[in-house]
């Protein structure tokens, strides 16, 4: 990660992050779609994500690898849904949009959420 960016992507996801890009300084996206995110709204989704990860390590081993889960949880403007077993599982986002403001909607596909928190975790927002 440079100061002028950092990109990642693979089939799944994608993730640009651009500094100079004001005030949307993230692009998210699934395979079909992408959205641009300001810096407000991309440090409190990947607080939500962190923390829904945090609750998925602290009973995963409580749960049979068969075993379905759905975790929810509402932060910062967000609704953050997981879905799936302790090892796969899917990931959908709400943007709850305030007044005069836009929401968003995105899901990505089970095995695909975990690596798209990792690529947010170190982003500078």
């Amino acid at each position: 990660m440079t100061p002028s960016g950092y990109s990642a992507e693979t089939e799944s996801w994608r993730l640009v992050w651009d500094p100079s890009k004001v005030p949307f300084p993230l692009l998210i996206g699934g395979a079909d779609w992408a959205v641009e995110l300001t810096a407000a709204e991309a440090s409190r989704l990947r607080a939500g994500l962190l923390s829904l990860l945090d609750q998925l390590e602290a009973i995963a081993d409580q749960l049979m690898e068969e075993e379905l889960i759905s975790l929810e949880l509402e932060c910062g403007g967000w609704w953050l849904g997981l879905d799936g077993n302790p090892s796969q599982w899917g990931l959908r986002c709400i943007l709850l949009p305030a007044a005069g403001l836009r929401g968003w909607e995105g899901a990505w596909a089970p095995g695909a959420g975990l690596g798209l928190v990792r690529a947010l975790e170190p982003l500078p927002l």
